[in-house]
C-alpha cells in the first residue's frame, strides 16, 4: 500500500473519532436543553462516526498496514443557540468530505484502485451526511421558532435508530 495513502487513512481514523466526540458534545448540549430527540439524533451520529473510524482501521489492517491511533482532540465549538450545533455539523461534514476527497486523490495518483473502491462508499456517505445536515438546518429555520414545530422536529429525531454501515471489506 502506498505510504501516503496509508498515512492519510491513519489520520482519517483520528478525524472520524473526533467527529464522534463532536457529535457526542452536540448530543449533550441538546440533552441539557431538554431536546431528547435532537440528543438522540447526534448520539446515533456519534455511533456512525466511530464505525467509520473502525472501517478505516480494518482496511489498513487487511492491507498489512499498522493502524496508528493518536490523541482525540476535545471538541471546541461553543454552542449558545439551538441552531449552533446544526450549523457546526454541516461545516464539519463539509470538512470531512474534503478529507475523503484528499485521500481519494492520493489513491488515484498512485493508481490504488482497491483503495479507491473502498473510498467510493465514503464519497457516497458524505453526500448523505451533508444533505442530512443541510436538511436539519432548513427544518430548524422553518419550524424551530414555533414551540409546536420544535416539538415535532424533536419527535422526528427521537425516532432515529442506529444501523451499522453496510460496507463489506
Amino acid at each position: 500500500m502506498n505510504a501516503n495513502v496509508a498515512k492519510l487513512m491513519n489520520e482519517q481514523i483520528n478525524k472520524e473519532l473526533y467527529s464522534a466526540y463532536l457529535y457526542l458534545d452536540f448530543s449533550i448540549f441538546y440533552e441539557q436543553q431538554g431536546l431528547d430527540g435532537f440528543a438522540n439524533w447526534y448520539m446515533v451520529q456519534a455511533q456512525e462516526e466511530r464505525d467509520h473510524a473502525m472501517l478505516f482501521l480494518k482496511y489498513l489492517q487487511l492491507n498489512g498496514e499498522k493502524a496508528e491511533l493518536d490523541a482525540v482532540g476535545k471538541p471546541d465549538k461553543e454552542m449558545k443557540t439551538l441552531m449552533d450545533p446544526l450549523k457546526f455539523g454541516l461545516e464539519h461534514e463539509q470538512y470531512v468530505t474534503s478529507l475523503i476527497n484528499d485521500i481519494y486523490a492520493a489513491a488515484y495518483e498512485v493508481k490504488d484502485f482497491r483503495a479507491m473502491q473502498f473510498l467510493d462508499w465514503f464519497v457516497k456517505e458524505q453526500l448523505e451526511e451533508e444533505k442530512n445536515a443541510d436538511d436539519m438546518i432548513k427544518k430548524m429555520e422553518l419550524f424551530g421558532n414555533d414551540s409546536k414545530g420544535l416539538y415535532s422536529l424533536d419527535s422526528e429525531y427521537a425516532a432515529r435508530v442506529y444501523t451499522a454501515p453496510s460496507l463489506v471489506l
